[in-house]
């Protein structure tokens, strides 16, 4: 963990004014296997195991009908900056890379822009969103305006075509068929500026958006939040969708990504959670391959070392044992059983994962910049006098007014 993670998590806890101490917090735990949660993220023990060195992407899945080979595991540039890793991990195997114009505020673009322009475009799949450097399109947005944001990421990344265009972070059905989208997307690939539709959810409705959307007859790929012990339909959607000849593809495999915060993880186990992750992910054959966001070098290393390797019996075990461990803390992304009862509209799930984002992936200017926008009116600050329902609504028992208080704190705090 690096020296500015560690000071983000110091200054969260131990900030004056409306924040508690170390102490206060702990009290305020509901559970004691939250305290883990309180401290600095452990460091990898020792030297980089040596046959992470040097790690090649092993495998290659059919993407759909479409004629392309995806790299099992595959490229998210959420947070990136430097081209360098782009161009390490092409030379490493991976050719699909997913990024979007609100990624670092278009500086993901760019960089991925400024790499691949040593690279044959042809033999790489590059994949964006609908969305602004400020964030996601509503549905209501004219057919023109989502027309010109595809075309200014051309622009930024410089090619000439979008192997995929996704609807990013879709809510609902309502987004996820809007006549505008669609109209653009039509556009678009007359024009031979986008080869293929796609889109994407973590939604707590995220079943009933795929099923539309494979459904439809009007997507050539689905990208979804899927990991170990969540969403039980979504495999057979997955099957549907293979046989129809649509890319299928995994984001959000780590689960919440607290296997470098778990005190009672061995240094083993917590390299070894990636890769465990994965390959459960992986197992899927329906699978076209998944997404990881990337942005150093070792990264690389650390997870190419899952690709096309089996999952086994002892992988299963350490993703029960994480299961185990963060019960009491992990928002499940699909459930949404909270959110009618909270009497301010407060986007319960968003929040706990910006702050997800802040602790276990280190991207805390993106948490902030995505927390910023939810308007005070229904952002953290109303929970700390609320009566919490939402934790009488929560299936899981989580302390969730705590767990927003403390984000409130922390998202402001960051910077």
């Amino acid at each position: 963990m690096s020296e500015s993670n560690k000071g983000w998590t110091r200054r969260a806890l131990l900030a004056g004014g409306g924040a508690v101490g170390v102490a206060g917090t702990v009290a305020a735990c509901k559970y004691g296997s939250q305290l883990f949660l309180l401290r600095d993220a452990p460091e990898h023990e020792g030297p980089i195991p040596g046959d992470w060195k040097e790690s090649r992407v092993q495998a290659y899945r059919s993407f759909g009908n479409s004629g392309f080979k995806m790299s099992d595991i595959s490229f998210g540039t959420s947070g990136l900056n430097d081209p360098a890793v782009v161009r390490r991990a092409i030379e490493r195997g991976i050719n699909y890379f997913d990024t979007s114009p609100d990624y670092s505020d278009t500086a993901s673009e760019r960089s991925l822009g400024e790499a691949i322009r040593d690279f044959k475009r042809d033999e790489l799949f590059i994949a964006s969103k609908f969305c602004s450097p400020s964030g996601h399109l509503d549905k209501d947005t004219p057919t023109d305006e989502i027309v010109r944001s595809v075309e200014d990421s051309l622009q930024r990344i410089g090619t000439d075509y979008l192997d995929v265009a996704l609807i990013h972070a879709v809510n609902d059905v309502d987004r996820l068929m809007a006549p505008t989208f669609h109209e653009a997307s039509d556009r678009l690939k007359k024009d031979g500026k986008v080869r293929f539709l796609g889109v994407s959810s973590h939604t707590p409705d995220l079943e009933k958006v795929m099923r539309t959307a494979v459904d439809s007859g009007r997507f050539d790929m689905i990208m979804v939040a899927y990991n170990f012990h969540n969403w039980p339909q979504l495999p057979e959607i997955f099957a549907d969708a293979h046989q129809r000849g649509m890319g299928v593809v995994a984001m959000k495999t780590l689960k919440g990504a607290y296997h470098t915060q778990l005190s009672d993880f061995t240094p083993s186990e917590r390299q070894s959670f990636p890769q465990a992750a994965f390959k459960w992910v992986l197992s899927n054959q329906n699978m076209s391959g998944l997404v990881v966001t990337m942005n150093r070098l070792d990264q690389i290393d650390e997870y190419l070392h899952a690709s096309g390797q089996p999952l086994t019996d002892e992988d299963v075990a350490l993703l029960e044992r994480y299961d185990q461990q963060i019960a009491s803390h992990y928002c499940r992304p699909g459930c949404g059983e909270c959110l009618d009862s909270c009497p301010n509209d407060v986007p319960i799930d968003d929040i706990l994962r910006y702050q997800m984002y802040a602790r276990s992936y280190g991207q805390e200017k993106i948490a902030m910049s995505d927390y910023a926008r939810v308007p005070a009116e229904h952002n953290a600050s109303q929970c700390a006098s609320c009566p919490a329902p939402c934790e009488a609504a929560c299936p899981y028992d989580l302390p969730i007014r705590q767990r927003l208080t403390q984000a409130h704190r922390d998202l402001r705090l960051v910077g």
